[in-house]
């Protein structure tokens, strides 16, 4: 799942965030990590220049893997989201790995413009490394304590596979813990005359549901705790996107995997509600999985 990595970059500062977690899993997975640079028609005259950044860029990057997995550059002419969509998807990579501010910005790729335009066209998961999060730092931690937040569907358990590979790359020597978590609402919606009302579940039906949810996820979790993995299951009341970005953040994770619910529609796909909002008010790594 992670044998092919995409790094698009636009030779920032803030692109630059993701080497860490580059040089994490090339030392983890045997993986052909392939660094890409995009310009423009009008940057064409920066061609050169940004061939030589990128080269002593997989150069540097090379050097911290070192055999365990091969790094390459390339670079392209065209417009950078078409190009990192299509490249993705015609040469077969499993995963894109970007950096984002989470603004516009002149100069630098944010959300509303090249990121949320690859993570909204490709089909292919993105690994999404935020310039507000703390700096990753190789020695605490990277990739090691991760969040899957699922709500009973087959398509949330999309992640469930990434998660695992994550952890079981650690080798038994590493600590390696996931984290099952689920959002259940403390009211619901029923049609009354014509309308949809809500209302709010009495304590005991909201403890039966609680009950219920705790069951789904030591289900989910049994897979990997016969591989070895520490799995934690952890039923939260209240607003899915605020419950998960308040559980992941607040509880030292470093990775929320996530599926994004999409669904396709004339050559568009569309993240989930839940997904939208913590892809864009998240502060922790964030991995978006589309289902097939």
């Amino acid at each position: 799942m992670f044998e092919k990595i995409l790094a698009p970059s636009d030779a920032s500062e803030i692109s630059e965030l993701v080497l860490p977690y580059l040089e994490e899993l090339g030392a983890r997975v045997s993986s052909e990590i392939t660094l890409l640079h995009v310009y423009p028609p009008k940057m064409s005259s920066f061609s050169e220049s940004m061939a030589q950044y990128m080269e002593h860029t997989a150069r540097g990057l090379q050097d911290s893997v070192g055999e365990e997995s091969k790094v390459n550059y390339l670079v392209l002419n065209g417009r950078p989201s078409d190009a990192i969509i299509y490249h993705a998807l015609e040469e077969n990579f499993n995963v894109i790995v970007m950096a984002t501010h989470g603004e516009t910005g002149v100069g630098h790729w944010g959300l509303g413009s090249t990121v949320d335009k690859v993570i909204r066209g490709t089909s292919k998961p993105v690994l999404l490394v935020r310039a507000r999060a703390t700096r990753a730092v190789r020695k605490d931690g990277l990739l090691d304590r991760i969040v899957v937040p699922l709500d009973g569907s087959r398509i949330a358990e999309v992640s469930l596979p990434y998660a695992e590979e994550l952890a079981l790359s650690l080798g038994a020597a590493r600590r390696r813990e996931v984290t099952l978590i689920e959002v259940v609402s403390p009211t619901y919606r029923a049609a009354k005359g014509g309308a949809f009302i809500r209302g709010l579940y009495t304590e005991v039906e909201l403890e039966r549901l609680k009950g219920k949810t705790a069951d789904y996820l030591e289900k989910a979790a049994a897979g990997m705790r016969s591989k070895g993995i520490e799995v934690k299951c952890e039923v939260l009341v209240g607003d899915e996107a605020e419950e998960i970005m308040k559980f992941s953040e607040e509880g030292g994770a470093n990775l929320l995997a996530m599926a994004t619910h999409g669904i396709s529609g004339f050559s568009r796909q569309f993240l989930g509600k839940v997904a939208e909002r913590i892809l864009h008010h998240g502060k922790i790594t964030l991995m978006l999985i589309k289902p097939a």
